[in-house]
């Protein structure tokens, strides 16, 4: 076996555990749509490490080779539809379409050219390099992206360039007189390792990457509440706990916001739980549309909410809690079976420098209550100064709280 083939079959070997791999994150994980996109991918690979293995005892080249070609331009499509499909993004069908069938005319093209001419070698690696360039493209086009995504796309760049220099390194070493001496060749140790590299390299970081963004998901999942969407009591106070940790050593002010829904046991006596259910999903809504996006959101239980806003002043967080309790108490809620109006008192106060999670909650919970003991309907305001005792300040429910 000479040292390309050998490279060769490791190649095959890694491909195969790598697609197997993504297979299993796609069985396990469903949300992780573009991982069975690079479990096809990668058995596409496989069949070309096969056909590379066949060629050789070939009389006439050309149905393989064209295999050889083809099966990897659509291993690589597969990727970059894995890709797009992983990062929440339209895969470039048409285009993907339109190289895929270029690839086809070029390589049926160029099969009987000598092997030693440049522009056949180049017309032979364009199609690989272009498809990792479109790959490079919807990692560019990802928000977010991390350490880890800059690091796939410096590989995808990296991959798009090396098979262009591919051709002037065949034309300085030999790539075999024929396409079945291809293994024997020295160019062909060089090509089948780098491409291990590659492979491996690549194959590695796309896995930590779905691995990541799922675990990311799950977490995600564990942390939301599924009625009203927004965070749970856990979710909740990991994310407002850390927000709390900035805002201290950022010397940026903050406010705590608790707010419960009015009466709640009766609606749900009344109008049956789908209807509670409802009333819940509605103020979920109207919480997270008044609140800027750095604000930390999330249902602590049954019908008590809580938002910690960051960079806010008292002002603001009591304007923000007066806002919401005007805009929700003209939400029309009848197609749910609800006849009247439904309210929220709220609770709001500044966080201190002194503060943990626990204190700030305390302070806030105890001007709700004010606000419950005081008629409902109403935002007080825990007092700012050192001094344990509470300062009321209600905000007196509207007249117009039609619905709307």
């Amino acid at each position: 076996m000479t040292a390309a083939a050998y490279v060769l079959a490791i190649n095959l070997f890694v491909a195969g555990i790598f697609a197997i791999a993504f297979g299993s994150v796609a069985a396990f994980q469903r949300s992780s749509r573009g991982a069975v996109w690079l479990a096809f991918s990668y058995c596409l690979g496989m069949v070309t490490a096969v056909m590379e293995f066949i060629l050789p005892y070939q009389t006439d080249h050309r149905p393989v080779s064209l295999i050889i070609a083809m099966s990897f331009v659509l291993a690589l499509a597969g990727c970059c539809i894995g890709l797009a499909r992983h990062y929440r993004q339209q895969p470039p069908w048409r285009l993907l379409l339109v190289l895929t069938g270029a690839s086809l005319i070029g390589y049926l093209l160029i099969l009987d050219m000598p092997r030693t001419d440049l522009v056949r070698g180049l017309a032979y690696q364009a199609p690989y390099s272009v498809m990792l360039l479109v790959g490079a493209a919807i990692i560019l086009r990802h928000r977010g992206n991390g350490a880890l995504d800059y690091a796939l796309l410096t590989l995808f760049i990296a991959a798009g360039l090396h098979f262009l220099a591919k051709p002037f390194i065949a034309a300085v070493l030999g790539s075999g007189a024929s396409p079945q001496l291809y293994l024997a060749s020295s160019y062909a140790a060089i090509s089948q390792t780098t491409g291990a590299v590659m492979l491996i390299s690549n194959g590695i970081v796309l896995l930590l990457i779905i691995v990541r963004d799922v675990m990311a998901d799950i977490t995600a999942r564990s942390e939301t509440d599924t009625l009203s969407g927004l965070l749970n009591r856990r979710g909740f106070e990991d994310r407002a706990d850390k927000a709390l940790s900035l805002s201290l050593r950022s010397g940026v002010p903050a406010v705590m916001v608790v707010a419960d829904l009015d009466h709640f046991k009766q609606i749900n006596d009344s109008f049956g739980h789908a209807a509670g259910d409802a009333v819940i999903t509605a103020f979920g809504r109207v919480l997270k549309q008044m609140a800027s996006e750095r604000s930390v959101i999330g249902r602590m239980g049954g019908e008590e909410f809580a938002v910690f806003i960051p960079g806010a002043n008292l002002v603001a967080g009591r304007l923000y809690a007066e806002t919401v309790r005007s805009v929700f108490s003209r939400v029309a809620l009848e197609e749910h079976g609800i006849d009247r109006p439904v309210s929220a008192s709220f609770g709001v106060s500044q966080f201190r420098a002194s503060d943990r999670l626990p204190d700030l909650m305390r302070r806030t919970d105890a001007a709700l209550y004010e606000a419950k003991s005081n008629g409902r309907d109403r935002v007080c305001i825990a007092e700012t100064e050192t001094r344990p005792s509470l300062v009321a300040i209600a905000i007196a429910p509207r007249e117009d709280k039609g619905p709307v």
